[in-house]
């Protein structure tokens, strides 16, 4: 059950003016479409819709409604406030104060959703865990997140994004976390930042908002330790890596096990004279990358006190998210990997790695990179040419941007995605009567919708786009 909340306690915290008799609530909603009855709806103005003009819809079923203008013709109790955005966050910040568990927060260029199922999975042994879902992990999907705890939670994993500076610090003020994460910097999201020096001093705004006695996650295989260690100070430090054993959390003996995936043995170094500990472990997520990832989830996991036991059992059960380099069968010669959830220049690599490891005949399927900014060119000629650097197959193209990458590996570009399939389907039956075994890679960022060609491919339809 979630605790429930009153429209008093928020004005007389954050100011605004409260009109008719107080509201109550347990649930807040920022869609009428999905508002139940109960429910505190938060008016959001967005830049194409004011969800004001949807409070006549949700009147009759509401506790209460947040809104920046008052609406006298709603005998309901109404918060106004300037901004309903700011509200929304500041009922979050309210609950969150009331939240005796523990608050452990991750944000990343790449891998944030990856790990946060990897710590739920871990932690959920034997705690009950309340995480983002999905990836709602913006200036709306975190405060939600907050308020959906229910009674029962004794930690809660929050995912953070931004793609701007200050993002973090603002939700950080809300979630005010005990453990913090920076899983990476990339280039993700670098026309919102501007260089990727930014975008790693954005990242670490995590790390200036933990309290003096939190505790801060630290990558040591990114090349910004210095920078984040000083920002971190003298608040205790939990490091992790593939690569460098004095971490407190490293791999050794990692072993590809054929396609891609991966075994390690998992160690881990405490520190104060405590024993070492070391485990086997074995990944159902493919690429180097998830080693990464799995430690990074491990570590925040033992922050908490998961033991050796509970963090091997969580990795070796963490299943992988629809989108994310998924392995769907075709036929009994051809395979797609979907991994078109999103995409960056680096999460690109990761995937043609995995792709690179099949022993079949390889094609990677391309859609566009978003928000490069200037770079956008320079990174997507980048991402064809290593590609073919790699001796991928074949590579099959779809968007202005990764015409570049296609004309740098000399692949094949497509007008449309409908076009593609078509190619591409029959290349495929080509390649299985001449009994060769096929892998598909089909990855792009959220804006360049390359699920519709995974979803077509498995349908055996042509794509509606």
């Amino acid at each position: 059950m979630i605790p429930e909340m009153c429209l008093t306690d928020a004005a007389l915290r954050f100011g605004g003016t409260l009109l008719n008799p107080d509201g109550c609530f347990s649930a807040v909603s920022i869609n009428s479409r999905t508002t139940n009855a109960g429910d505190l709806f938060v008016a959001i103005e967005g830049e194409n819709v004011d969800a004001h003009s949807y409070l006549p819809n949700v009147a009759d079923k509401v506790s209460g409604a947040v809104v920046s203008r008052h609406d006298k013709t709603l005998n309901i109790p109404q918060w106004v406030v300037q901004d309903t955005t700011k509200a929304l966050g500041d009922l979050a910040q309210l609950r969150r104060e009331r939240f005796e568990g523990t608050v452990i927060a991750l944000t990343g260029s790449s891998g944030k959703t990856s790990v946060k199922e990897a710590i739920s999975m871990i932690l959920s042994q034997e705690n009950n865990v309340h995480i983002t879902s999905g990836n709602l992990n913006n200036h709306f999907g975190v405060p939600l997140t907050l308020l959906a705890m229910d009674s029962l939670a004794e930690i809660a994993v929050i995912e953070m994004g931004a793609s701007a500076v200050g993002e973090i610090d603002y939700l950080c003020s809300i979630a005010k976390p005990d453990v913090a994460l920076v899983n990476n910097a990339q280039t993700a999201h670098i026309e919102g930042f501007g260089s990727l020096e930014a975008i790693a001093l954005a990242k670490a705004e995590i790390y200036q908002s933990l309290r003096v006695d939190g505790t801060a996650v630290l990558n040591l295989d990114q090349p910004w330790i210095a920078q984040w260690l000083d920002i971190i100070g003298n608040r205790k430090c939990i490091s992790f890596s593939m690569i460098d054993p004095s971490a407190n959390l490293f791999a050794k003996n990692i072993t590809d096990t054929g396609d891609g995936y991966f075994s390690f043995v998992l160690c881990i170094m405490p520190k104060q004279g405590e024993p070492s500990e070391e485990s086997a472990v074995r990944l159902n997520n493919p690429g180097a990358h998830s080693i990464s990832n799995a430690l990074a989830a491990a570590a925040c996991a033992f922050a908490v006190g998961a033991s050796l036991a509970e963090i091997v059992r969580g990795l070796e059960n963490t299943l992988l998210i629809p989108g994310r380099l998924q392995r769907k069968v075709l036929s009994r010669k051809s395979v797609v990997i979907d991994d078109s959830y999103n995409a960056n220049p680096e999460s690109f690599k990761a995937a043609i790695d995995v792709l690179s490891m099949s022993s079949s005949y390889r094609i990677l399927v391309m859609g566009d990179m978003g928000e490069l900014g200037d770079q956008t060119e320079e990174l997507h000629r980048e991402i064809g040419g290593y590609a073919k650097k790699l001796q991928i197959d074949a590579l099959y193209s779809v968007g202005a941007n990764s015409a570049i990458a296609s004309k740098e590996f000399v692949g094949q570009h497509f007008p449309t995605q409908r076009s593609l399939i078509d190619s591409l389907k029959i290349k495929i039956i080509e390649l299985e009567t001449s009994h060769e075994n096929i892998t598909i890679l089909v990855k792009g960022s959220r804006s360049s919708s390359m699920e519709h060609i995974v979803q077509a491919l498995i349908s055996g339809e042509k794509s509606s786009c």
